[in-house]
């Protein structure tokens, strides 16, 4: 019996392996399926056949059917479409650009960035004057050594920036534990005193004590009335000088114990103003973590805790919660044909124009390069599809324009809500899809997915 147990419980033990491994696997698949009808999308444009070979792929992974045969042919077609692109390459220079101009478009985007990184952090004077003159060497050289010297130095700067604020942080905290050393010697000192206090008193008290036996003797032994007058006035002048004694000593004491409390009152204060300035530096630098630096708003981090605070919210009330996940479309065009300056100040606009006209309930942060994502609370599909509908003919309609030309940017979008047994992953999973379909639809436009999607 013992034996047959433990087989089974084995065998339940693999079972369920089996099961995580599995499950592993369906992710990491989904990821990867993900992965690459992003590349896809994003590739389009280069050549009618590689556009049509890359419908493809997006088509069978629709129907989640791959014939690997069929996959390995359709691969190598790939291929020769992308090796025929570098073969005969393109007249047009803003379209595909050799080698080194592509060092040089890469040395002026780390130079905007690095600009980006000055105008949000601090640095010491001598790192942020050499800060400033790689930004300009990055922004105007042509020689590549130079340039390629240039972004090594990048890495150091950001980690002076990081380490100051470390070392900033550290110094705060040797200041408070000074400080608190020295509220602790204060303490010693009261408590001290306290003791010294306490130890005159019982001092005091003892001679009075002994005085007043000492006259109750000699009133017990004593027939002489004058000499009894005489003892008792001797006494009772002792006990006058000890009880005086004792208050002078006391005054000082009493001095003493306001000087330091006075002191000390004045150390709380500066503690208490150093841990201000020191939590406001934290608020902003907690601020600073969680913003995305070229659009200001929320970045992936921010993201990612707002979505957990909304998910157990809706698990506790069952309000209605959607999510929103947003591309702008052919963004890569923008980069290419106008360069990545044109390209961040698009992502900056719009995302200034999500930031103004969603309600102060909704939640849009960037996700990372021209993908945002959206939240919005106590809404249904329905009602953010408005929404997003809104936003979407907004933008379309801005006046965008670059090299003297007009240029029109428009966004695709999935929208998903969350269902009984769903989790913050599944529905994510349904607005990008949502997105995908959007996508492959034409473009600029905002599709709902369902629970069975």
């Amino acid at each position: 019996m013992s034996s047959d147990q433990t087989w089974k419980e084995k065998y339940f033990q693999e079972l369920e392996t089996a099961e995580h491994r599995e499950e592993k696997w369906k992710a990491e698949r989904n990821t990867l399926e993900r992965m690459l009808v992003r590349t896809s999308l994003a590739s389009e444009g280069q050549a009618p056949e590689l556009d049509s070979l890359l419908e493809r792929v997006r088509s069978d992974l629709r129907k989640k059917e791959v014939d690997v045969k069929s996959w390995r042919e359709l691969q190598g077609q790939i291929d020769r479409q992308v090796a025929l692109l570098d073969d005969t390459g393109v007249a047009d220079s803003d379209d595909i650009e050799n080698p080194h101009s592509q060092r040089l478009r890469i040395a002026r985007r780390v130079g905007h960035l690095l600009g980006q990184l000055l105008s949000q952090v601090s640095l010491e004077s001598a790192a942020e004057a050499h800060a400033r003159n790689l930004q300009k060497s990055l922004l105007s050289s042509d020689n590549w050594d130079e340039l390629r010297e240039g972004l090594n130095q990048v890495a150091d700067l950001i980690v002076a920036a990081v380490t100051r604020s470390q070392r900033e942080f550290e110094a705060f905290l040797k200041r408070l534990d000074e400080r608190l050393e020295a509220l602790q010697e204060h303490f010693s000192v009261q408590s001290s005193a306290q003791s010294g206090r306490q130890a005159a008193a019982d001092t005091l008290d003892r001679n009075i004590r002994d005085e007043i036996e000492q006259v109750g003797r000699h009133i017990e032994a004593s027939d002489d009335i004058h000499g009894l007058k005489q003892s008792v006035s001797g006494h009772l002048e002792c006990i006058g000088d000890a009880v005086g004694r004792f208050r002078v000593e006391e005054t000082e004491r009493e001095k003493l114990l306001s000087e330091q409390l006075m002191a000390m009152q004045e150390k709380v204060a500066i503690m208490e103003a150093h841990s201000e300035q020191m939590q406001s530096q934290v608020r902003k630098e907690r601020e600073r973590a969680m913003t995305d630096l070229l659009t200001q708003l929320p970045n992936r981090e921010a993201w990612q805790e707002r979505l957990a605070f909304e998910f157990n919210r809706w698990k506790r009330y069952q309000y209605p919660l959607t999510i929103g996940v947003l591309d702008i479309d052919l963004f890569k065009r923008v980069n290419d044909s106008y360069g990545h300056k044109a390209g961040d100040r698009v992502l900056q606009l719009v995302a200034k124009e999500f930031k103004n006209r969603l309600r102060a309930t909704d939640f849009v942060a960037r996700f990372g390069g021209e993908e945002f994502v959206f939240l919005f609370p106590e809404t249904p599909p329905a009602d953010a599809q408005i929404v997003m509908d809104k936003l979407r003919s907004h933008i379309s309609a801005l006046p965008f324009h670059f090299g003297g030309e007009p240029v029109t940017i428009t966004f695709s979008a999935g929208l998903a809500a969350f269902h009984p047994g769903d989790t913050e992953e599944s529905v994510f999973e349904r607005s990008d899809r949502a997105l995908y379909i959007a996508k492959d639809e034409g473009r600029n436009c905002v599709k709902v997915s369902q629970p069975t999607d």
